[in-house]
């Protein structure tokens, strides 16, 4: 049975407490006056002097909010059914809205003086926050106008925030039987557990009960989505962009090229994806493959407990030096990771934290191989967050996610290196060549074809169709097709699966995975195969936060994401471990 949270012990549980011990201590700093008043008193007389200070303001008093939304969104995600934290964290959201409407009018303002002082010696500091605000001009609205912009970021949040309670706090599974019609407890966490058994029966039956789940809730939940692709839309017309993949990817300087290069490239190459699935079907000799067939492992399975997974991460990144691995090692050892699964705790996994925090990451390990490349993908964030924050002030210490899906993939190439070379059997090692190859499909391909989806929805707002789940329905099991081939059989489950990404209501999120790893296959061989200039390099990437461009920082790392040679190479390597695989059974 899924432990409560109160169950969970203190050592497998993150440790907030370099935020706030408790929720007393984070209703006082919620009660502090601040210093928005300061702030205020400088609107309409902005100048060389003032706007030094009134930059520092703003951050100062951004930074101060989203700490207190840290700790409650982390709180929160322990177990989203816990009404304090809920209440905590509707707090600290509205606390931010209120901050950006009360604040609308700054960049405006600043918008109106002239473009010179962005080399301002008295405004050095914010000299790359300028240069970026002056590209985007055109698409910045007069202060009242922002205000509304500002006003209306709550209300067009609604329709993800009802997914996530939906889903993560409504949604209970029926149990599914396996061969011997044992039951089995389903939920979120256990899905992914179920697909990777040998038992075709247990996998079969969870793969249609998790979708006929989605599928009996699919008119709200595309009424959801449609809402907040409306809301993407409202932002782009109101902005000026044509369209809203251009309002996702200009602010961030990515040539739009990028994207459609991308699918234009993964559907050029399926022909190594055809031969896998050709290969996993004779090697399983079933005359029909199905989806729920994918993700268990062929030829070994690996049980490894929380405390192995952690060694392997750690001693997997020996290559980017002596202090990382220490940094990292403490990180795992003090308090960064929320463990294992409990009721009302928040599926996946990600990393998270704010600029006064540690960089925290939540998981639901369950002792899997797949479990163990998700904690050194999310270590890998964690690391870009520390070394970004490190090395960065405030102001510069996000970081896209562009760049972000590259340091987390890096690392799971590194801990893939690693595993392989201590693998102890031809077993052991065709399992992991299988992993990277899985990995590789569910992120280059699957992402990929996820991406194409994500403009389709796009597009039908634009045009002014209305979605429905039918035509989703539709289109998802489309595009299942033309990004697998005929040897894959496709149950009628599979084209509601639309309804469980959430990934669908972030606004061209899903595309930077594939990139990432493209980018991250590249980066992770100069490391392995270079010497300290490729280490440096790569370690000066993760402290370049947001203060430059991430197609910048990228090609100062090594590699150019205006090409289409990255995704060609990671298609490459795809085709290279497919072969290998073949060649060893």
């Amino acid at each position: 049975m899924t432990k409560l949270r109160k169950d969970i012990s203190k050592a497998d549980a993150w440790n907030l407490d370099a935020l706030y011990p408790s929720i007393s201590a984070w209703q006082t700093d919620f009660d502090r006056p601040d210093n928005l008043a300061e702030l205020l008193a400088l609107r309409a007389k902005l100048d060389l002097i003032s706007l030094p200070k009134a930059l520092h303001l703003y951050f100062n008093l951004q930074r101060e909010s989203e700490k207190l939304y840290t700790w409650a969104h982390l709180k929160h995600d322990e177990d989203i059914t816990d009404s304090i934290y809920k209440v905590a964290h509707e707090k600290a959201q509205n606390r931010l809205q209120i901050f950006a409407q009360k604040t609308s009018w700054l960049a405006p303002e600043i918008l109106e003086m002239d473009e010179h002082i962005i080399t301002a010696k008295e405004l050095h500091e914010f000299h790359v926050y300028l240069e970026k605000l002056f590209a985007l001009k055109k698409h910045h609205l007069p202060s009242s106008e922002e205000k509304l912009m500002a006003l209306a970021l709550q209300p067009l949040s609604t329709g993800y925030k009802c997914f996530s309670s939906l889903t993560n706090a409504d949604f209970l599974f029926d149990e599914v039987l396996d061969s011997n019609k044992t039951p089995h407890e389903l939920s979120h966490a256990s899905y992914g557990l179920y697909l990777q058994s040998k038992d075709r029966v247990l996998r079969e039956n969870t793969f249609k009960t998790y979708h006929k789940k989605y599928s009996a809730f699919k008119n709200t939940l595309c009424d959801l989505l449609q809402g907040k692709i409306t809301a993407h839309l409202f932002e782009a017309k109101a902005r000026g962009f044509e369209n809203c993949l251009e309002a996702a990817l200009k602010p961030k300087n990515i040539p739009l090229s990028v994207y459609h290069s991308l699918i234009k490239a993964v559907k050029s190459h399926l022909e190594p994806l055809t031969d896998y699935y050709t290969f996993r079907k004779d090697l399983l000799g079933y005359k029909d493959l199905h989806l729920y067939d994918m993700n268990h492992i062929l030829a070994h399975t690996y049980t490894i407990p929380y405390a192995k997974a952690e060694d392997l991460i750690i001693r997997s990144v020996r290559p980017l030096g002596e202090e990382y691995q220490e940094t990292l090692y403490r990180g795992l050892q003090s308090g960064w990771v929320d463990r294992f699964e409990n009721k009302g705790k928040r599926s996946g996994a990600y990393s998270s934290g704010c600029f006064d925090s540690p960089p925290y990451i939540l998981m639901n390990y369950k002792e899997i191989l797949r479990d163990v490349f998700t904690l050194g993908h999310e270590a890998g964030h964690s690391m870009h967050s520390h070394y970004s924050r490190k090395h960065q002030p405030y102001h510069y210490s996000d970081y896209p996610i562009f760049v972000a899906e590259v340091a987390s993939t890096f690392n799971e190439q590194l801990l893939f290196n690693l595993m392989l070379k201590e693998s102890g059997s031809s077993s052991e090692r065709n399992a992991l060549i299988q992993s990277q190859i899985d990995n590789i499909r569910a992120t280059l391909f699957r992402q990929t074809m996820f991406a194409e989806f994500e403009l389709f929805l796009h597009t039908e707002v634009e045009e002014g169709r209305p979605l429905t789940p039918e035509c989703l329905e539709e289109k998802y099991f489309e595009l299942l097709k033309s990004y697998s081939s005929p040897v894959l059989t496709l149950d009628d489950e599979v084209g509601v699966e639309w309804a469980r990404i959430p990934h669908f209501y972030y606004n061209f999120y899903v595309y930077q995975y594939a990139t990432g790893l493209s980018a991250a296959i590249a980066l992770s061989q100069k490391v392995l195969n270079g010497n300290d200039n490729e280490r440096n390099s790569y370690l000066n990437f993760l402290k370049g936060g947001s203060s430059k461009y991430p197609i910048d920082l990228l090609k100062e790392a090594g590699v150019d994401m205006t090409t289409t040679a990255p995704f060609e190479d990671a298609l490459a390597y795809f085709a290279q471990l497919t072969r290998e695989l073949k060649v060893s059974n």
